[in-house]
This record gives C-alpha cells, structure tokens and sequence, in this order.
C-alpha cells in the first residue's frame, strides 16, 4: 500500500468521526414532510392484490416474463466470461444517458447489474402503472413515488456498482473518496444533519459582485420588499414603466444571473423604465403575513411608489410563478374597487387554475399538509429547506442523485453555475400565506372557481380585463402549460399566448442572442380571446429562437410615446442603495 493511500485512508478515518458527531446531533424532523402517507402504500399494495386475484394469469404471465428475462441476463454474463458475446445483447443495449461509461456495455459485472436494474424498473413500474382500484390522484402519487424508489436503487448510487467512482477511486489512491465524504459530511453540517446536495460552488458567485449586476438603486422599502429602480441605458424611454414582481420562492435575481442572460437588463436596453421588487425573507416575526399583506404592502405599495416616481397614472406589470397568481388576484381586487392603475400584465409560468397542478400535487395530500401545520405553527414560517429538498426531488436524476454521485463518490467541487447557484438560495414562506395558498388556492381551487375572498371581496378572474401576454412553457414541472392558459383564459381582456421550449426556469431565461429554444405562437387571430385550448394550439406554429423579441413588440405598443430618460428615484424616494440592496442578500433565517 502506498504512502499515499495510507494518508487517504487516516483521513477517511477523520472523516468518519466527524460525520458520526453531525448525525449525533441531526435536528428532528417531521416524518409527514419526508414522503408519503404510508396509507398509500397500503393502497397500492390492496390494488395490487385485488387485480391479482382478478387476473392472476396476467401476474403469472409477468413474472414468468421477469424471471425468463432474468436468467437470460444470467446465461449472457457467464458466456462474456468465456469470452462469447451475442448480437442481441448489443441490439438491446440500453440508451438510458446514466450509463455512459463504456464498462455498462462491455464488462459482464456491469453489464449484468445494468440490464437486471433495468428489467426490475420496467418490472416495477409496469405492476404500479395502472391498478384499477386506484383513484386518478393516487395512480399518480403512487407512480410518482415508485420512480423515486426505482431511482434511488440504481446502480449508480452505490460505490461497488459505479465504475465511474471504482476507477476514480483507483486511479487517484482513495484521494478521490476522501474528497467525496468531505463534501458529504460538510453538506450535513450546513444542514444541522439533514442531506442537501450542494449543487453550485457556494464560492463562485456572490450576489451584486458577479451574478445581478445590472446597475440600479433601492428608492423605496418597507417590511415586505425592497423596489429597486434600474438605471437606463438609453437616451430616451417609454413613458409607462414596467414593474416586475418575481417569486417570493427563491429571489429575484434568476431575472438577472449575468448580463448576456438577464432579462431586467434586456428590458433596460430595450428603452423601459423598469423597476424590480425584491421581496423579504420572512423570519418568525412574519407569522400572521398572508395573501392580502403580499396584495397591500406588496403590490398595491409599489403600484403606489412607481406612479408617484415616474408621474404616471398607470404602470405594466410582470408577474413570474407564484407573483403571477398574486398579480392576477390583485389585478381582480382592483377590478371590484375601481382601480385601473394596471395598463397590462404579463405572466411566465403562472398559474391561477389548481385544477391540475402539474408534478408538485403529489406532494398535497393531507398528511403533507399536516406536516406543514405543524412546522409552520411552530416557527412561523415554511423553511427553505423543505422547499427547497420538495422541489429537488420533482427532478431526482437531476438534482439530487446525479449531482451527489459527482460529489460524494467522484469528489468533484461542485460546479460554478449561476442557475443552480440561485436555485440553492432559497427563501422561507410565512406561516398565514403557506396556509392560504395550499389550502384555499392549490388545494380548493377557490380563486378558478370563485370563491377566494381577500380585502372584503370575493375575487373573480373574470372582472381582470386588459390586455395580457402569457408565456408558459412546454416541459415545465411546477405549472403545467395547459393549467397556465386554462387558467388565464378566464381572464376578459384580449390575450396572447406563447408556448416555450424547455421548462419553468430555462424557458424563460431564453435570451435570443442564445439562439437556443424556440417557442410556438398562434398568430392567425394576435391579440383576440382565445376560446379553448385545442383553439389555440390547432393553429399554434414552432418559431425557432427566443420569444423576448415578440414580447418586446407587443410590450413597446403598451408602454407609451418616447419621454427623456429617468434616473433612478426623486426627490421624495432618493436612493438609499446600490441594486441589488440588501433584502436579496439575505440568507434563509431558521428556526
């Protein structure tokens, strides 16, 4: 053994210890938010047993099928072993893209544990796919959590099965474990020894330095945002400003990461006005903060702010996710009152119908919503964590097991991209707002159907008429783009839909100068009420490259004449720092 390797395995030794002492003291956690009601396994398994005795000639026939498969697999290992290879394996060499490494295809070892995982996983979801005693929710809970489970056992998650990490391991004398189990460990412990893959390098960006960068200034602030006013880049400007109210899950920076992707400085360029809120991240003191604080204090105070600055009665919206649901209440709130200080609004990746949530309603059942009762009564607030781990796992391969492979048994730093940095830096939810919005939004639908009360009115989508713009995107997770249009549909001014390629982040920061994804657009009647979504998409066309350009178009005819460019804030809102200001900066207060 090497000198080398003999200093590896002191300090796997090292290691050890440490990660003995973080487990020790792991905070506790409640078993409602980490899966499913074990109910719904006992469900599946009464489903299983009752198509069984249904239909045993069809479970036979399956297993039969399985364990011919199985020692078909067998008999092909053993002749690799004498050196005998077979076309058919080769035709049917799996394309899954987790299995690069050419020792899948050529050792027999692999070879074998590759085809068997698979046979097991086609196996597995093939007997949980459709059990008919199930309801639609739980056909898809229950094949949502089955994949979790089919993706955890893969091969590839375990050191003696990952010959990527074997040759690692080998070829740096256990230099590369060691590196692995001190990311490990140090995810643990900036986790009070909960696992969260670290999935950027925490050092390579800092918020203001090199990532939301575009210069501007903070003219106002409150308990609940600070608005940032950016600095022009033109000569002249259009009259009516823009106000963009992105997410209060996550910052508002993913609108911002450098300058050739950011959005806000697209719009700067492009001759508007814009202005950004950038909301809190609330602590306990928040408590009692819910949908109508996010509408008064948020909304209706920059509205207010953004009018008096800029002289102008009325102003254009964006919302992006969950601050598109908040504008498109507040837009009907200000409908029943008589408010008209909304000229048009655009929405990313919104949605106001619940009807059909998309991925993220596997995790709604009622003892998740439970869970969250307890964490939020007892802290006043949603913390990031559970947000942040909830959404990992709407992309598993992604998100968690292809980025803890690369850090835990390959000990790879984790890499310097600015998306993923963001995607890290998350944000606690007051307790009042989870509240309303799991139950009286996601839950009940009651603001679709009419029936969400907020500020003495009961809102109804319908009363919100004035022209909108809404992009969704076509492979988003978190709000399906015919939930997005169904939604906003109900809406009564004239409407535009576009479809983006790729998902819920990467369809939006789509800038055109990337010439990356393309978008579909229904242009035969730009502009009208679109009456069913078989409508819209009957006559809807590809477009290659990015949709900033045609929202540019549609925005500019709504944003007013040319008027001399205005610097950021005025006499009664002066400056009180530099943008990004201080509110995006804050860390994620826990409990």
């Amino acid at each position: 053994m090497s000198a080398e390797m003999q200093a590896n395995i002191a300090k796997l030794e090292a290691l050890s210890q440490r990660l003995t002492q973080v487990l020790a003291k792991k905070r506790p956690t409640n078993p409602q938010l980490l899966g499913p009601d074990p109910q719904l396994y006992q469900k599946a398994a009464s489903a299983f047993m009752a198509d069984f005795v249904a239909d045993p000639a069809k479970m036979f026939e399956k297993q039969a099928a399985f364990w011919g498969e199985s020692l078909k697999h067998w008999s092909q290992a053993q002749s690799a072993l004498m050196g005998i290879t077979t076309k058919e394996r080769d035709e049917n060499s799996s394309k899954d893209r987790r299995f690069r490494n050419p020792l899948w295809d050529s050792h027999p070892f692999f070879q074998n544990v590759k085809e068997q995982y698979l046979l097991t996983a086609r196996a597995i979801e093939e007997s949980t796919g459709d059990l008919s005693a199930l309801s639609d929710d739980e056909k898809r809970r229950v094949q949502f959590f089955t994949q979790q489970v089919v993706d955890m056992f893969s091969p590839l998650n375990f050191l003696p099965t990952n010959p990527d990490a074997l040759q690692k391991a080998l070829e740096t004398e256990g230099k590369s474990l060691v590196e692995g189990l001190e990311n490990f460990v140090r995810d643990l412990e900036a986790n009070d020894g909960e696992l969260l893959v670290t999935l950027s390098d925490p050092d390579s960006f800092e918020v203001g330095e090199n990532i939301a960068t575009t210069p501007g200034s903070v003219v106002y602030q409150n308990r609940m945002f600070q608005l940032i006013q950016y600095a022009p880049t033109t000569e002249k400007v259009r009259k009516i400003p823009l106000i963009l109210f992105p997410p209060w899950i996550n910052k508002f920076y993913i609108l911002d990461l450098k300058p050739e992707n950011s959005f806000i400085k697209y719009a700067v360029d492009a001759g508007f006005t814009v202005f950004v809120v950038s909301w809190v991240n609330p602590d306990g003191t928040y408590r009692d903060v819910g949908i109508d604080t996010y509408m008064q204090e948020g909304v209706f105070e920059a509205v207010r702010v953004v009018k008096e600055i800029t002289g102008q009665p009325k102003v254009n919206a964006i919302g992006y996710c969950i601050a598109g649901t908040l504008l498109t209440l507040s837009l009907a709130h200000m409908a029943k009152i008589g408010d008209d200080s909304i000229q048009s609004a655009t929405y990313f990746t919104t949605l106001t119908d619940f009807e059909d949530p998309g991925e993220l309603s596997v995790f709604i059942d009622d003892a998740f919503l439970k869970g969250i009762e307890g964490e939020v009564e007892e802290k006043g607030f949603f913390e990031a964590f559970y947000m942040a781990r909830t959404f990992s796992y709407l992309r598993a391969r992604d998100l968690v097991y292809g980025p803890a492979i690369r850090s835990y048994m390959l000990g790879e730093k984790p890499p310097a991209f600015d998306l993923l940095y963001w995607n890290s830096d998350s944000t606690n939810l007051p307790a009042r707002m989870a509240r309303e919005y799991l139950y009286g939004l996601y839950r009940s639908n009651d603001f679709s159907e009419g029936r969400f009360e907020v500020l003495g009115e009961t809102l109804d989508m319908a009363d919100v008429d004035l022209p909108i713009y809404v992009i969704a995107t076509k492979s988003d997770h978190i709000a399906p783009w015919q939930s997005s249009f169904k939604g906003l549909n109900k809406t009564s001014g004239k409407k535009n839909f576009v479809l983006a390629q790729s998902g819920h982040i990467a369809g939006i920061v789509n800038p055109p100068a990337a010439k990356k994804y393309g978008h579909w657009l229904n242009e035969a009647d730009p502009g009208s009420t679109v009456q069913t979504l078989d409508q819209w998409a009957q006559d809807a066309e590809f477009h290659e490259g990015s949709w900033w350009d045609k929202w540019n178009k549609w925005f500019t005819k709504r944003a007013g004449t040319l008027v001399k460019a205005r610097l950021p804030g005025s006499e009664t809102y002066p400056v009180l720092e530099a943008a990004p200001g201080s509110y995006v900066k804050q860390r994620a207060p826990q409990a």
